[in-house]
């Protein structure tokens, strides 16, 4: 069992309900220090939900949420987004289609005095270093990609969050953006969360699975784990 300690995001019986419907029902999870963790579920089953009220999009109605030994959310009480320290990776990436490369990353970085040097050094972590005057348009899908992972780095989150990050592309270029993807992630040593349908990608990337069905996280464990153990169907 991990130490305390190592745990960087704590979800602790959460659940969120809209009316009638209950979106996320009584949900545990642990993300711990440098490991990437896949939220497996179909559609409806409210890992985007739990995703947006790690990073602060959506309140909680019962449980607690903590990033780094710290409590940011709770029935009542919810630290914004942008006091979180969490970096997020939108299914459209949401690059500046107006700024280069360079000017995306640097974005979050106003006012910094080393930000020049700042960007050279993400550009560098994503492997695009060269790229950091080319507009968005002319960079390929897993380019773009790395692009706004480089952005959501910049403000040294303690936790990355990436939304069905591959939900746009399909056949060899999912596998190859998401070979890209992995590698980038795992020279950054950032903590991430990557919330997928797709058991395929779930398995390739993720160090540890939580399976959600109906708002519930049903099983939690190693990709080898839920394969050869599957509490569910």
């Amino acid at each position: 069992r991990m130490a305390p300690t190592d745990a960087i995001v704590s979800v602790a019986g959460v659940s969120r309900v809209y009316g009638r419907k209950v979106a996320v029902d009584r949900a545990d999870l642990t993300l711990s220090r440098g490991r990437i963790l896949g939220l497996l579920g179909a559609s409806g089953s409210g890992k985007s939900t739990l995703l947006r009220a790690i990073s602060g999009l959506e309140p909680v109605d019962a449980g607690t949420i903590a990033i780094d030994g710290r409590i940011v959310s709770s029935p009542g009480r919810a630290v914004p987004p942008e006091a979180r320290r969490v970096g997020m990776v939108f299914q459209d990436f949401a690059l500046f289609p107006h700024l280069t490369v360079a000017g995306n990353v640097g974005f979050g970085l106003k006012g910094r005095t080393d930000r020049d040097a700042a960007v050279a050094a993400l550009l560098d972590r994503v492997r695009l270093a060269d790229r950091g005057r080319a507009f968005p348009h002319t960079l390929s899908g897993g380019e773009q990609q790395r692009v706004a992972l480089a952005r959501a780095l910049a403000r040294d989150p303690a936790v990355i969050l990436l939304d069905e990050p591959f939900s746009s592309l399909d056949g060899s270029l999912r596998a190859e953006v998401r070979q890209e993807l992995v590698q980038a992630l795992r020279d950054s040593g950032a903590s991430a969360i990557v919330v997928t349908h797709d058991a395929e990608d779930a398995m390739i990337m993720a160090d540890d699975l939580a399976l959600m069905d109906a708002g519930r996280v049903i099983q939690t464990g190693t990709p080898q784990d839920l394969y050869t153990r599957p509490t569910s169907i």
